[in-house]
């Protein structure tokens, strides 16, 4: 079933259950204030005629008698009863009347009484004349009184059919209102494709669920087009760092076999395609390693080292890349647990991480000091690595994530941009959080940190 048919429905039962209930109290209340004025009529006939009972005075006698005929509203099918009472319990009983025992009795204990049986109601009440107790009976038809029920139930029908009528057509015109924005939206997110992701949903200037919901979509769709161009960028990137040395190769190749060359010109040969080779090596082996951390983020964590002695595995092997190299490591402010320092990881690929964002810092700061500060807590580990190097323009910050991205201060030294974007990716994948503080010409701050208890816990649910 269409969402417009349900809200229409929906509004319609609803509708229909709040008139049933209006016409329901409305009923009551109108039967319930009827018979409360149809019995102080008859109250009052009843003091009337116990007047006239006990009055010995003619002209007095005749004047209640005429009050009651022409000052008062016409009862229908009007009688009244005096009765004697005998005793505690017993009085002079009239055959006229069929009335219950339980309504004489209380009568009797509570001073007056009425009941209804079919229209009809009758009214009592007690009343002394000359030290004898006596009961006053009025009764009389309401013919009126149904009349107006027969009258307002006929009202309240129609007008509640009329009203259910009003409830359909308020509920299209309720669930178009709602529903057409949503149709809208549908009809122009069918327009977008991967082809044309720059397209967005035009936003109203209302604060409504409708624009928040347009809002995140664009929101989504801005995502979307970043991770496009990210992938395209990647591809096209991809393509002409793997074809650059390929093409090398094979034309370096061809140029050899044309004819016979010296022994010199074949090995300045063999190097050249020795070193293309080797390029091609490192940088698919980068390529590699950047999707062994996974599509989702997540990899099987198989080791638990300490993050210290992981800090000097990496600076033996920076040692080996760069044997002048200046890197400092401090260990400063750690828990006197060592085991507070222990996180279970992906050695290697930890290590690799590290030992980019450590060359890095070697590299770009042609080989001046770099500082590593080793910190921690009872809940977190924090590596800071400090260097004084050329530094990141503030343009270049939000695209250091993105696979062979190169600032233009960067270009001039050799790498890939791929570095970076693995390191993020296996510290991510280790809980952990990597941010970036540098000004250019200034150095350059980078800051890791991992949270040690959501990494134990995650390592405890696996």
């Amino acid at each position: 079933m269409q969402i417009k048919k349900k809200i229409t429905l929906t509004y319609i039962a609803l509708s229909t259950l709040s008139t049933l209930l209006l016409s329901m109290v409305v009923f009551f209340l109108f039967k319930q204030n009827n018979q409360y004025y149809f019995l102080k009529r008859l109250q009052d006939r009843a003091k009337i005629s116990a007047s006239i009972h006990y009055q010995n005075d003619s002209v007095k006698t005749r004047y209640f008698k005429e009050f009651k005929a022409k000052g008062l509203e016409e009862l229908i099918d009007e009688e009244d009863f005096v009765l004697k009472v005998n005793g505690t319990n017993t009085f002079e009983y009239n055959t006229n009347l069929n009335l219950p025992a339980d309504f004489y009795k209380k009568v009797m204990a509570n001073g007056s009484e009425w009941i209804e049986d079919d229209n009809r109601y009758f009214y009592g009440q007690t009343f002394t004349e000359s030290n004898q107790k006596y009961i006053i009976i009025i009764t009389a038809k309401d013919r009126r009184g149904n009349t107006s029920s027969i009258y307002i139930i006929r009202i309240l029908f129609f007008g509640g059919l009329a009203f259910i009528l009003l409830a359909y057509v308020f509920g299209r015109f309720l669930a178009r209102r709602v529903i057409d924005p949503v149709a809208r939206i549908t009809y122009d997110v069918k327009r977008i494709s991967a082809s044309n992701l720059h397209n967005r949903l035009p936003e109203s200037k209302s604060t409504d669920e409708i624009s928040d919901l347009i809002k995140t979509f664009n929101n989504m769709l801005d995502r979307l087009e970043t991770s496009f161009e990210i992938q395209a960028n990647f591809i096209n990137n991809a393509s002409h760092e793997l074809k650059t040395p390929v093409t090398t190769i094979i034309a370096e190749a061809e140029i050899m076999l044309l004819k016979e060359r010296s022994v010199t010109e074949y090995i300045s040969s063999l190097e050249n395609i020795h070193s293309q080779a080797s390029r091609l090596g490192d940088l698919t082996e980068s390529l590699l390693k950047l999707t062994q951390t996974g599509y989702d983020g997540k990899k099987q964590l198989l080791d638990v080292v300490r993050i210290d002695e992981l800090l000097m595995d990496v600076k033996s092997d920076i040692d080996k890349i760069y044997p002048n190299n200046r890197v400092r490591i401090k260990i400063n402010k750690i828990p006197s647990d060592p085991s507070l320092l222990e996180i279970p990881c992906n050695r290697p690929l930890l290590e690799l991480s590290l030992n980019n964002i450590i060359a890095n810092g070697v590299k770009y700061s042609d080989n001046e000091t770099v500082f590593v500060t080793l910190s921690g807590n009872n809940s977190s580990i924090k590596i800071s690595i400090t260097d004084i190097g050329i530094g990141i323009p503030a343009e270049d910050i939000p695209h250091l994530y993105e696979p062979f991205f190169r600032g233009k201060k960067a270009s001039k030294y050799n790498g890939y941009g791929l570095g970076l974007p693995l390191a993020m990716k296996i510290i991510r994948m280790h809980n952990g959080e990597l941010k970036i503080q540098s000004e250019p010409d200034q150095g350059t701050i980078v800051s890791i940190t991992f949270n040690t208890a959501n990494i134990r816990n995650s390592n405890v649910n696996s």
